[in-house]
């Protein structure tokens, strides 16, 4: 067995779901290891899977029981993480986010850039620049978590969150940064706007982006934005 399968925990997350712990801390390497895992098993288990839920370093697998039970799901999954692979080979797809900074699109940006001691322009900069790992998918279909940005532009939550944060809306959290695919309450901090829908339920796929995917950010000018489909939004 290798040292991280060693390191992998299955626990039962109820009657018809077991739950795999791959490590404790959101790590590049762990992400493409649940990643990896999320492929192997949808091939192995085939039709007997209802859905699997990744996350930062843990994959829900949830199971037909008209198909299969607990014991040969935890048997196929042992013999997956009982494989070494080389996550390095995992990368994600490589995914371009246009992103529309301003004062317009990001009413956060001149209090994140004060607090930082970095003017504007440096903020984005150090935001377009870094690419992100999609950690996580959650809160709503198509907010990614993505991370790391970098420490200097890293911002805690808002004391009071907004009661309504505009479709597209880019914003950074501690040392994590996402798009809102909808319309919806948020207390992240709001740097500008993206034109790309995060979520479409009419697409396929519904989502441009998924675990274990790299993100860049690309500034796009004010037309550029309208010009790709892009809306102000109303903050409150």
């Amino acid at each position: 067995m290798s040292t991280e399968a060693a390191n992998m925990r299955i626990e039962v997350a109820g009657e018809n779901a077991l739950i795999v712990y791959f490590g404790e801390k959101t790590d590049p390497r762990v992400s493409a290891q649940v990643q990896q895992a999320v492929t192997i098993l949808e091939s192995e288990l085939d039709g007997k899977l209802i859905d699997m839920v990744p996350s930062y370093a843990s994959l829900l697998v949830i199971y037909d029981q008209l198909m299969t039970d607990h014991i040969e799901v935890r048997r196929c999954i042992r013999k997956v993480l009982g494989q070494r692979h080389n996550s390095d080979n995992h990368e994600g797809n490589l995914v371009i986010l246009p992103a529309y900074y301003s004062r317009e699109s990001g009413p956060d940006l001149d209090a994140l850039a004060q607090r930082a001691d970095l003017s504007i322009d440096e903020v984005i900069k150090l935001h377009s620049e870094m690419e992100y790992r999609v950690y996580a998918i959650g809160f709503a279909p198509g907010f990614a978590y993505l991370g790391e940005v970098d420490e200097r532009i890293a911002a805690p939550r808002l004391s009071t969150p907004r009661m309504k944060v505009p479709r597209g809306a880019i914003a950074i959290a501690d040392r994590q940064t996402a798009v809102y695919p909808a319309v919806s309450p948020g207390g992240w901090n709001l740097i500008g706007l993206c034109p790309t829908r995060m979520f479409d339920p009419k697409a396929s796929p519904t989502m441009p982006v998924q675990v274990g995917d790299r993100i860049k950010f690309n500034p796009i000018s004010r037309d550029e934005f309208f010009a790709q489909g892009g809306e102000l939004g109303e903050i409150k």
